[in-house]
């Protein structure tokens, strides 16, 4: 259970801009620190799949806590809020703005994978209505007849993002080097990295983890050997 205390400091956490929060150095520090970052890029297949990582992530609190609150359990309803929060501002705006419109396009114009690509924004746009209602659901989830009405919307959530991270994973990622040259995907890399910078700051994906990573703490996932078969 998570008290009202953390309650506020998921929210904070986890809504808007604050998920970049804020990083104090030196000029100095900073430049360097810039010119590190710049140095290890990493490529767009790489970001897209630490960025869909973190959704895995979710989905999984997203099921813990909405399996423990149908068994009775308290969970505070800011561990669904903020993690809701999360999908919208990392994933829906940044993540999936980034596929359609940095990578979806290749394969348009290369006439590669187009029936999977166009099914692909078409999941984007339901699962952007899903979390619309998820969102507005989340704060009453303590209250039976909200819970019961968003039950189904974090399982067809669920349903619909497993499969989904899993053919960008295996069919489109692999493929998009081979649609585009080595300076075009260092370009893409580039433009990508200054998209997270500008919407989350520096070490914007850094602090997105750390604040899953936090929520699930809060709702004892945080140890991943909770998952290993001890039988």
């Amino acid at each position: 259970m998570v008290g009202t205390s953390g309650r506020r400091k998921l929210l904070r956490a986890g809504m808007g801009a604050g998920l970049a929060g804020a990083t104090l150095a030196l000029p100095g520090q900073a430049q360097e620190a810039r010119k590190k970052r710049s140095d290890e890029t990493a490529s767009p297949a790489e970001m897209l799949m630490r960025e869909n990582a973190v959704l895995a992530r979710i989905l999984l609190i997203y099921e813990s806590a909405m399996r423990r609150l149908g068994q009775g359990e308290d969970i505070d309803p800011a561990v669904l809020e903020a993690s809701a929060q999360i999908v919208v501002d990392f994933i829906h705006r940044h993540h999936e703005k980034q596929e359609e419109e940095l990578v979806f396009p290749r394969f348009k114009t290369a006439g590669r994978m187009v029936e999977l690509v166009n099914v692909l924004v078409v999941q984007h746009s339901a699962g952007r209505k899903l979390t619309e209602r998820i969102v507005a659901a989340a704060p009453q989830a303590r209250n039976r007849q909200p819970r019961e009405a968003m039950a189904p919307d974090i399982q067809a959530f669920v349903t619909l993002y497993r499969p989904h991270m899993a053919r960008e994973a295996t069919d489109i990622y692999p493929t998009l080097r081979h649609l585009v040259t080595p300076d075009e995907l260092q370009e893409m890399a580039g433009q990508m990295s200054r998209n997270e910078r500008q919407a989350f700051g520096a070490d914007g994906f850094e602090t997105v983890a750390r604040t899953v990573h936090e929520i699930e703490r809060s709702i004892g996932l945080g140890d991943l050997d909770l998952f290993t078969p001890k039988g």
